[in-house]
């Protein structure tokens, strides 16, 4: 898959902050491999040995509730790393990382990572930086979750998939979840998401056509979202 100090996608994360030697050095040292859609690439509880990144695709990070029902929180795509909170806490992980689409992700040991830290104050600042980030997401989370109508959350979650995966050559979301994974995101039952998507077809916001999704009118389903 490629040497990595000539892969852009690291532009896109911490690893930016790497210098060409320990780019070289994380190439001999990373497993890099391919998953397919659905498949699991770690679960809640799991002890994390290292960090991935996601070098083309997308996953749903998943948690479980005490009912037992999974809730997407977050979808992580190209240029994202997984598992940074797990590596500096040594906890297990907190969710689960599910693949919605065929993905490429190249796999660095925990001991590389922490060496990284450890020698490297810009890469440390950045790691924290994202864990910081992401600390603020889980919060706005669960406040838009307490305060936000579903159909508000319903059009946020429509912006969170345009801005982490974009549109095709028609127009149309390139995610293409499943009705139930969007109920999932926004936290209500599927019936309650196919009613709402309806609606807003029929205010003219988006279009449908089978699981495609196309946003029509932006600016109105931000003015929903806020």
């Amino acid at each position: 898959m490629g040497k990595c100090e000539q892969c852009i996608v690291r532009e896109l994360s911490s690893l930016k902050a790497l210098s060409k030697d320990e780019l070289i050095h994380l190439a001999k040292c990373k497993d890099s491999f391919l998953i397919k859609k659905g498949d699991v690439i770690f679960s809640e509880g799991d002890v994390m040995n290292g960090v991935y990144c996601i070098k083309q695709g997308t996953c749903k990070l998943v948690k479980m509730n005490s009912s037992g029902k999974d809730t997407i929180l977050k979808l992580i795509t190209k240029g994202d790393l997984l598992g940074q909170t797990s590596i500096l806490t040594e906890g297990k992980a907190t969710l689960s990382a599910v693949a919605v689409e065929d993905m490429q992700v190249c796999f660095i040991p925990k001991n590389e990572v922490l060496g990284f830290i450890g020698n490297n104050k810009n890469f440390s600042f950045e790691v924290t930086k994202d864990v910081c980030q992401n600390l603020n997401y889980a919060t706005d989370f669960a406040i838009n979750h307490t305060h936000k109508t579903v159909k508000e959350r319903l059009a946020l979650a429509l912006l969170d998939v345009l801005d982490s995966a974009g549109t095709d050559a028609e127009g149309f979301l390139s995610l293409q979840l499943s009705r139930e994974e969007i109920a999932s995101m926004v936290g209500t039952a599927t019936e309650s998401c196919i009613r709402l998507l309806a609606e807003l077809k029929k205010l003219g916001i988006i279009d449908l056509k089978a699981k495609r999704i196309k946003i029509l009118k932006l600016n109105e389903l931000k003015s929903l979202a806020q």
